[in-house]
C-alpha cells in the first residue's frame, strides 16, 4: 500500500471518529432522521456545486447509476438510518463491537462480488482486530440494557450492512466515473428516503435551527461526509476493499483520543490493550497484502 493510500484512509477514519461527539450533540437539537437527511443532503449538495466548480463530468451510463443507487441506499440511506438510530436505544460500547462486524461483511461480499480474497494472515487479522475492538468497548458492555434494546441492536447491523453493500458498490465505480460528483450524487440519493421517513414518523417542527446546530450540521456534512465519501472512494481507487476495510478498525481508537483530548475521558488498562491489539490486527492484514504483491 503506498504513503498516499494510507494517508487518504487515515484521514478518512480521523473524520468518521470526530463525527461520533458532533452526532451525539446534534441528537438533543433536531429529530434523528430529519438529522440524517439534512446531513446527506446538504453533504451531496456541496459536492456536486464542488465538481461543477471543477468541471468534472456527470456520471453516465446506466451501471454507472445503478451502483451509484446502491451506494446511495446503502451507505447513506441504511447507514445513517442505523448509525443515527441506535444511540437511542443501544450502549456506546456494544454498538461499536457490532458496527465494527463491517470489514468482516464486507470481506464476505467482496469475495463474492469482487473476486478479492484475504489470505489466511489477513484473516487471523481482522479477527484480532474485532477482538480488539471487543476489549476497548468492554466497558460500555456492562451497561445496562436499556428498552428497545433489540431493536437497538437491528438499527446497528443495518448500518453495518448497508455501510458493507455500499462500500462494495464503490469499489465496483472506481475507475469509472468522478469520484466528487459520483458521492455527491449517491449522498442526494440517499437522503430521499431518510426525508420520506423523517416527514412521516417525526415531529420536524420541533428542530432547532440554533447556531450550534448549524455549525455540528456544517461540520457532519462538509467534512464527516462530502470530504470523507471523497477521500474513502480516490483510497479504493488505489487499494482493495479488505485492505482499506482493516482500518476502519482505527474509528473507535481515534474516537477514545478524542474523548481524552477534548472531554476528558481516561483511557483505560483494558482498553489499551485493545487498542494494541486493533494495531496488531492492521498490522498483520497490511503485510498479507504486501506478500502478495511480492507474489
Amino acid at each position: 500500500m503506498t504513503i498516499d493510500a494510507s494517508i487518504r484512509l487515515l484521514a478518512v477514519m480521523v473524520l468518521w471518529a470526530a463525527c461520533y461527539p458532533l452526532i451525539t450533540i446534534g441528537l438533543d437539537l433536531a429529530p434523528h432522521i430529519a438529522f440524517a437527511a439534512l446531513r446527506a443532503a446538504l453533504a451531496g449538495v456541496c459536492l456536486i456545486a464542488l465538481g461543477f466548480l471543477c468541471h468534472r463530468r456527470a456520471p453516465v451510463g446506466v451501471r454507472s447509476w445503478t451502483l451509484i443507487v446502491v451506494v446511495g441506499l446503502g451507505a447513506t440511506s441504511m447507514g445513517f438510518l442505523g448509525m443515527f438510530h441506535a444511540a437511542e436505544f443501544v450502549a456506546p460500547g456494544l454498538s461499536t463491537v457490532i458496527a465494527n462486524v463491517q470489514p468482516i461483511i464486507a470481506a464476505v461480499l467482496a469475495h463474492v462480488f469482487l473476486g478479492e480474497s484475504l489470505k489466511a494472515m489477513g484473516k487471523f487479522g481482522l479477527a484480532v482486530s474485532l477482538a480488539g475492538i471487543t476489549v476497548i468497548a468492554l466497558p460500555g458492555l456492562a451497561a445496562d440494557h436499556i428498552q428497545g434494546y433489540s431493536l437497538g441492536i437491528a438499527y446497528v447491523v443495518l448500518a453495518a450492512t448497508g455501510v458493507s453493500v455500499g462500500n462494495v458498490a464503490i469499489k465496483h465505480l472506481t475507475g469509472q466515473v468522478d469520484p466528487i460528483m459520483a458521492m455527491g450524487c449517491q449522498l442526494l440519493i440517499g437522503a430521499v428516503p431518510l426525508s420520506l421517513l423523517s416527514v412521516l414518523t417525526e415531529d420536524v417542527s420541533s428542530l432547532a435551527w440554533s447556531t450550534e446546530f448549524l455549525l455540528v450540521l456544517l461540520a457532519l456534512a462538509v467534512f464527516g461526509s462530502a470530504l470523507a465519501f471523497w477521500l474513502w472512494f480516490e483510497a479504493l481507487e488505489r487499494v482493495s476493499l479488505n485492505h482499506a476495510n482493516a482500518f476502519t478498525f482505527l474509528v473507535p481508537i481515534f474516537g477514545l483520543m478524542f474523548g481524552a483530548a477534548f472531554f476528558g475521558e481516561r483511557l483505560e488498562t483494558i482498553q489499551a490493550t485493545g487498542v494494541v491489539l486493533v494495531l496488531s490486527g492492521i498490522f498483520l492484514v497490511q503485510r498479507s497484502a504486501a506478500s502478495s504483491l511480492r507474489r
